[in-house]
């Protein structure tokens, strides 16, 4: 939706009707490798040709995966198999060629060209008569190891910039591990060593890059998160006087892995008391606390972030009070202004850097710690502040951001609440489509009241 006060607290089903509406586990699979192919068919190209990478070498162990692998590999493939490389090359013509040099792995025929043909020293290589070319891929006249046929590969493939995933900025783009990384170098061609940069670009584009198909699905996912906050923070589950944070913590990671969906990290659940501020250890909710959650799972390979509040009822009261609802407010009046500064060809520290100033001049105290949506919860793209570095942050705050890319648009405005300054914290999940800006599934404008 774009951005607006939408109330969605009132108009969202319940958790256990969304369950209803989840897919199974095997139609998952069919449509994130439908969006598998579309990925690899258009965004590939285009930030191949923006980052100025013809040539993109992917190569990992099993069981230390290069963090981009699993996004370039089918459903099914949940791990890289003994030596596993994937080669990427951009065309004259704008397409993109795919190969793996890898043993036989069916899991990845459909979606790469099998390029390692004449393997030494491996018994499903050996007594065949073997053709110049298979699927216009050149046979090697002997047989080769996967290194010496990668470095012949891209020898022919006549690369002028081959990028390899190592980088100080980012470990999205730093999975090449050292040892491979040395033998990658040793077989290249001394003409092709020089060619060879940091694909760390490359790989922040890729990961943080959604297609149409997985935009019009992402707001249905964070809907589902504003569902199991809405039915955690109710008397469904929260009985003042017998209920712990930390059952609701539970309930909430409980109910996650029940619906089918995985956690990212483990949920977080917190009192705020009257005279006695946030709350350490469990303790059993009363009347009058202030609840704070922050959750976050993937579904269909894509994750959501979201923290939001509640309020438990004293025994006279029908609303939360004036002041918890201006605390709200303010942190909603700071979600405007931080989210205002979103745009495309702006970096992270430049939103940053402008929020903060346009709040302040608006009499609020913000905390700006912003970051990128996808396949990981923390994910690649433009960070935009860190609770502990408002003043910027090297590296990944100096990144651009783009269009067709999620935040989570997480901060607190400092707030005079009892007496004392509070940080009221809440997180929402945005998305930037074609130029425009929105609220996936809405946002928290309004207390969850218990009572």
């Amino acid at each position: 939706m774009r951005i607006s006060d939408r109330d969605f607290l009132t108009d969202i089903p319940a958790a256990d009707d969304l369950k209803e509406k989840l897919v199974s586990y095997r139609k998952q699979g069919e449509i994130v490798d439908g969006w598998l192919k579309i990925r690899l068919e258009k965004v590939l190209p285009m930030v191949m040709k923006r980052e100025g990478i013809d040539t993109w070498v992917v190569c990992n162990h099993e069981h230390n995966e290069d963090p981009v692998f699993r996004t370039l590999s089918p459903w099914g493939m949940l791990s890289a198999r003994r030596l596993t490389i994937l080669v990427f090359h951009l065309n004259e013509n704008g397409t993109v060629s795919r190969y793996s040099l890898t043993h036989p792995v069916p899991d990845i025929g459909s979606y790469y060209t099998a390029a390692w043909l004449n393997p030494k020293g491996q018994a499903w290589g050996h007594d065949r008569n073997l053709p110049k070319n298979v699927n216009g891929v050149k046979v090697s006249e002997v047989p080769e190891t996967q290194m010496e046929c990668l470095g012949r590969f891209v020898h022919e493939l006549h690369p002028t910039r081959i990028g390899l995933d190592y980088s100080t900025v980012t470990a999205y783009g730093d999975g090449l591990s050292y040892s491979l990384y040395q033998e990658i170098m040793k077989v290249l061609p001394e003409e092709d060593r020089a060619k060879v940069v940091s694909a760390a670009p490359l790989c922040v584009g890729w990961l943080e890059t959604r297609i149409d198909e997985e935009l019009d699905a992402y707001s249905g996912i964070v809907q589902i998160a504003h569902a199991l906050i809405k039915e955690a923070f109710s008397s469904r589950v929260v009985h003042p006087g017998v209920t712990t944070q930390d059952d609701v913590r539970f309930w909430m990671m409980q109910k996650s892995v029940d619906m089918g969906l995985s956690p990212w990290f483990e949920y977080d659940c917190e009192i705020t008391r009257e005279g006695l501020g946030e709350l350490s250890g469990e303790h059993v909710i009363l009347p009058g606390d202030l609840l704070h959650c922050d959750i976050g799972f993937r579904y269909l390979g894509l994750c959501t972030d979201t923290q939001e509040m509640a309020y438990v009822l004293k025994n006279d009261e029908t609303d939360a009070p004036k002041e918890l609802k201006d605390a709200m407010a303010a942190t909603n009046r700071l979600q405007e202004i931080t989210l205002n500064e979103f745009a495309a060809g702006r970096t992270g520290n430049e939103i940053l850097a402008s929020a903060r100033a346009r709040a302040e001049a608006q009499g609020l105290e913000p905390c700006i710690y912003c970051h990128p949506l996808g396949f990981d919860g923390h994910a690649a793209g433009p960070t935009i502040g860190l609770w502990d570095m408002q003043g910027g942050v090297p590296g990944e705050g100096d990144y651009v951001m783009h269009d067709h890319t999620c935040y989570s648009l997480e901060l607190n405005a400092a707030v005079p609440l009892w007496g004392q300054k509070v940080p009221f914290s809440m997180e929402t999940d945005v998305m930037l489509r074609d130029g425009k800006k929105y609220y996936m599934a809405g946002r928290q404008t309004q207390f969850h009241l218990i009572g």
